[in-house]
């Protein structure tokens, strides 16, 4: 059973962490609440921007002294943003949490955002490389048919327009204003007791910029999604690249369970409905998933599929014949028994690694999600009726719901494959 300890900084950090004697490393993550949904349109990808810039030198780190301490200790260093949050997280050996958490502090509280010019073209090219790959591309097209001008409906990484023009001051401002005290998590899985974690902390702390004591922050929620949406991108591909799908529930929505295993019996696994349909019995493509996504107030549930143009409209056939198929109940119990235990045993495989034990505390605690324990989520597995997930199905992937985007050489073919029943009133 995971047992984890929650602490409450004066500065209205939150620290939690959980000891695994087993093993000998550490895993370290600092949370923060400020993700491409928290910025201004004219500000759009700065989040993603800070997270580059901290790795360029602190208070009492340059860049090259970063990356030279955490390759000395054998260790793993690196971030990531998302839509409503950015991560530094850390895998060490236990002997060197306490230099790991010094170096970490001063790069989360005291970026000096320096070479923040030659960043800026490294994020640029980024952005270059994103554009050539439309099987991620097309993910972003999605969010925008989905969410229209809402900041959801933004690609994280941001546009070339504001990171090629964004200047050091704004920089510096969203930074001060977004890590905060209140809106920090820190948190640890490993071999380290809390209480030496938590000292540890303040120590490095007081060696620098203390966060600024703030309580959380409150995300304005999204009351009500845009109508659907078509978006399309034309490129000389060989491939169409597709997302059909719409709004999904909310991070914290009891159906969340039902909606894991509708996605794993529609097109999450290799025995799900679309890969055993398109690939393996048609060959219609290599790639097929369904998707989903879960933020404060809302969500999203999609397929991709990546085909030829002679392909395109039978998969969008396919896709839509699926779906309304397990709305209506006509799934064999099997494939519901299948999804559980694939669901259980994903979960107990995931806690084998201190990272993911980490993630789960830290995304949980700054995404103000209940924290489970194994034996409650294991009960909300098994709780799920057949019915839950047919009504969820037809819920969700109701054709009046659904927005689609795509990538590819002609617009007119993309239309024509995805029909009517498709976004209607954006088509």
């Amino acid at each position: 059973m995971q047992k984890y300890v929650i602490s409450e900084l004066d500065s209205g950090e939150r620290v939690i962490s959980e000891r695994v004697p087993s093993v000998r490393s550490v895993a370290i993550g600092f949370w923060i609440g400020a993700g491409s949904r928290d910025e201004r349109d004219d500000r759009a990808g700065v989040s993603h921007f800070i997270e580059h810039l901290l790795f360029k030198g602190s208070r009492s780190y340059d860049a090259q002294q970063i990356a030279e301490i955490f390759d000395a200790m054998g260790a793993e260093l690196n971030a990531a943003t998302s839509r409503e949050h950015t991560v530094v997280f850390a895998r060490v050996p236990d002997r060197h949490t306490d230099e790991a958490l010094q170096v970490m502090t001063d790069m989360v509280f005291a970026p000096l955002f320096a070479e923040l010019d030659q960043e800026r073209e490294v994020v640029l090219e980024e952005i270059a490389m994103y554009e050539d790959t439309p099987g991620e591309l097309v993910h972003d097209l999605f969010s925008e048919a989905v969410f229209g001008h809402h900041a959801l409906g933004r690609p994280v990484i941001g546009t070339a327009e504001v990171i090629s023009s964004v200047s050091r001051r704004a920089v510096a401002s969203y930074h001060r204003s977004m890590y905060t005290g209140g809106n920090i998590v820190v948190s640890a899985a490993g071999n380290i007791a809390h209480e030496r974690f938590v000292e540890l902390l303040e120590q490095a702390e007081r060696k620098t910029t203390a966060a600024t004591a703030a309580p959380p922050r409150v995300r304005r929620p999204l009351t009500q999604a845009p109508p659907p949406g078509v978006r399309f991108e034309r490129k000389d591909t060989e491939q169409y690249h597709l997302c059909i799908g719409a709004p999904g529930i909310s991070r914290s929505d009891r159906r969340r369970f039902a909606a894991s295993l509708l996605d794993s019996i529609l097109g999450g696994s290799a025995s799900s409905r679309l890969f055993q349909e398109i690939r393996e019995k048609r060959g219609m493509a290599y790639s097929v998933y369904s998707f989903g996504a879960q933020y404060t107030d809302t969500g999203l549930v999609g397929v991709y599929v990546g085909t030829r143009e002679e392909n395109l409209a039978t998969c969008v056939e396919i896709c839509s014949e699926q779906s309304a198929d397990i709305a209506a109940g006509n799934f064999r119990p099997v494939e519901l028994e299948r999804a559980k235990e694939s669901m259980k045993g994903r979960i107990l495989l995931s806690m084998e690694s201190t990272s993911n034990r980490m993630t789960r505390l830290g995304k949980s605690l700054i995404t103000d999600t209940e924290l489970l324990g194994f034996d409650r989520i294991i009960a909300e597995i098994e709780a799920v009726e057949p019915d839950a997930v047919a009504e969820l199905a037809g819920v969700l992937l109701a054709p009046e719901r659904l927005s689609a985007a795509g990538v590819g050489p002609d617009e007119d073919r993309f239309r024509a494959a995805i029909g009517n029943g498709v976004a209607r009133q954006a088509a």
